[in-house]
């Protein structure tokens, strides 16, 4: 949830870590702050509220220098956003600073009785109490170095060095050992100069490989403008970074398991550019992001869906009776839309779950069932406990994720990767739409297992292959879409409704606009209306209504009439053509003509656009809407 940046090497780190957190700063923006060792003193600075507002100002008046340092941007867990709450945390000696993502379970047992022996604590968070455990373990290690080697666990390192064996290293694996809960930390000491040392469980964390320098990272786009090189810590490595070299141990095993891998995107791809805010931008990538998640998976000759990564044999694939998707928020939203593809064209009941709830109640799993997991990060805690317990009950498991390298991306039996490229905005638009696409391929793929035709197999994808230029069609009416904001902005409540394929996307668009406008908004299945929530309909609610010319078209007229009657203003996102809905409608919007399957992913964008243009129009930060962050690594 929160962002971490870490140098060590010949240059002033004070830039890079501040440039560092600008980038990461969409992991959380209650306060930034870094810690610097110069000279063998450890300099900290740190503040209260977005990086421009606070940390970058107080770099400013009060500059630090020195060529190792942390940084970290936060999302408020224990403790409210303030000052004294900022990381970095301090130990009690003062030496010690440390950064964190995740929460520490049982920081309480361990303040008790780290305040038994005298310590005393200036922070609300958890975070202090770790600091103040490894400082006092430390203080324990400085007086055995050299005495004896470390007995512990040995370790495969990546390159040769006895840096897993310093006081620092060590602490921080005694510290480690007492901690209940989740973690991704980077840990400095003003007695140690040239040395970061990293941990992961549960949160995630990556190594950036440099020449002469090196980087220590909760995510590849604070580091992509230094390095390509990067190494996926796995949960329970600890890591000790010096300018020429890196070392990983393990907590939990007797080997660490490193491995080299090189970031796909490039600098450019993680900056806004033209655009005024990175959600903006990415709504703009969707036609390319669609192209990217087809490219080299439709197979017109044999009228199906292809997919190097699965990693299950055809005859695997044809003896799953029950798929199981977890998901949480946006990728939820998406499993629903997946729910009726895989069901429709390749006949496998489908069941979509919470992925916070699926790890919490025993829900019956046959032996066939494979579980399928959507995470655009690859690093979401839900998501990630319900892949782990699926496996942990013997089931294959899934996944459709955009970050290559990330912890479901490697824990996961096989899947699909999204190739949409880094999605910076808070709120999910191209990452959504790209899960939309692949859903709809495998549904293809599935079904042509089974018995779907190969003709309506070459409609769908037929389909798929014409979206990006019916997406820019879309886009092509953007002002229509501003006029459209500016008419409604000042509206406090909002209905989304639709039925079928597009009542996941009434959900979606619901959330869209609430989550960065903070206007309250509530999606429904329009049949669902008139079983209480038309209670709520008045002349100053606007209903955004989904009524393309599908199956049931004339069901959801008939819902939508209901609306009227009660004189709820309607805006309608419909099919061209459609010469009913302009009766009807007080505004509507007209999307090209597709194949139902296919009228989710059209449907999707002028929901972003819409959501957007009220946000900018009402003041708000699109791209760090309040109390939200990027991905979700904590429960």
């Amino acid at each position: 949830m929160c962002g971490i940046i870490g140098y060590v090497g010949k240059k002033a780190a004070s830039p890079i870590l501040l440039e560092g957190l600008r980038r990461l700063e969409y992991r959380g923006y209650d306060s930034a702050g870094v810690a610097l060792v110069c000279g063998g003193d450890l300099l900290v600075r740190k503040k209260m509220g977005k990086i421009g507002e606070g940390l970058a100002r107080l770099l400013k008046s009060e500059p630090v220098e020195g060529n190792l340092g942390i940084g970290h941007t936060r999302w408020a867990t224990h403790g409210p956003p303030s000052d004294k709450n900022s990381h970095p945390q301090l130990d009690q000696s003062g030496k010690i600073a440390i950064v964190h993502n995740g929460v520490i379970e049982n920081y309480d047992a361990l303040k008790q009785k780290l305040l038994a022996t005298g310590h005393k604590f200036k922070s609300d968070t958890d975070t202090e109490v770790l600091a103040h455990l490894i400082g006092d373990y430390y203080e324990k290690r400085r007086g055995k170095v050299g005495s004896s080697r470390r007995d512990d666990r040995t370790a495969r390192r990546a390159v040769p060095t006895q840096n897993g064996s310093n006081p620092l290293t060590q602490a921080v694996c005694d510290a480690l050992r007492e901690v209940i809960g989740t973690y991704g930390i980077a840990v400095i000491c003003a007695d140690e100069p040239d040395i970061i040392v990293g941990a992961r469980r549960g949160s995630p964390l990556i190594i950036g490989i440099g020449v002469g320098e090196n980087f220590l990272a909760s995510d590849a786009n604070a580091i992509v403008a230094h390095t390509k090189k990067v190494v996926y810590l796995n949960d329970y490595d600890v890591a000790t970074i010096t300018p020429e070299r890196f070392d990983v141990l393990n907590l939990g095993t007797d080997t660490a398991n490193v491995q080299i891998s090189k970031l796909e995107f490039s600098q450019e791809d993680a900056v806004r550019g033209k655009h005024a805010h990175f959600m903006l931008k990415e709504i703009y990538e969707q036609p390319r992001t669609v192209e990217n998640a087809l490219r080299g998976r439709v197979d017109n000759e044999g009228a199906t869906a292809k997919f190097g990564g699965l990693n299950l044999t055809s005859a695997e694939l044809r003896s799953i009776d029950r798929i199981v998707i977890a998901a949480s928020g946006t990728s939820w939203h998406a499993a629903l839309v997946g729910e009726y593809l895989i069901e429709e064209l390749a006949q496998i009941p489908v069941e979509v779950e919470f992925a916070h709830e699926f790890c919490y109640r025993n829900a019956p799993l046959e032996k066939s069932t494979v579980l399928l997991v959507l995470s655009q990060s690859g690093e979401t805690a839900d998501t990630l406990a319900a892949l782990r317990e699926a496996k942990r009950r013997g089931h294959r498991a899934l996944a459709i994720v955009n970050v290559v390298g990330s912890t479901i991306a490697r824990e996961s039996d096989g899947g699909i990767y999204m190739h949409a490229g880094p999605e910076i905005g808070v709120a999910s638009t191209k990452a959504f739409v790209s899960t939309l696409t692949i859903l709809a391929l495998l549904a293809v793929h599935l079904g042509r297992l089974r018995n779907l035709s190969a003709r309506r197999a070459l409609e769908i994808l037929h389909a798929l292959e014409a979206v990006p230029k019916q997406l820019e069609s879309i886009l092509a009416q953007n002002n229509a879409f501003k006029k459209l904001a500016k008419k409604y902005a000042k509206a406090d409540d909002f209905f989304f409704l639709s039925r079928g394929y597009n009542y996941p996307i009434a959900l979606e668009g619901a959330l869209k606009l609430k989550e960065i406008s903070y206007i309250h908004a509530e999606g429904y299945s329009a049949a669902e209306m008139k079983h209480g929530p038309i209670a709520l309909i008045d002349p100053k609610t606007p209903t955004v209504f989904l009524v393309p010319q599908d199956s049931i078209y004339d069901k959801t007229m008939a819902n939508l009439a209901m609306i009227r009657a009660r004189k709820g203003p309607i805006i309608a996102l419909a099919t061209e053509g459609d010469k009913q809905i302009g009766k009807v409608a007080n505004d509507v919007i007209y999307l090209p003509k597709a194949l139902e399957p296919i009228n989710p992913i059209l449907a999707s964008v002028p929901l972003q656009l819409f959501a957007y243009h009220i946000a900018v129009l009402r003041g708000c930060d699109v791209d760090k809407p309040r109390n939200l962050a990027k991905s979700v690594t904590v429960e």
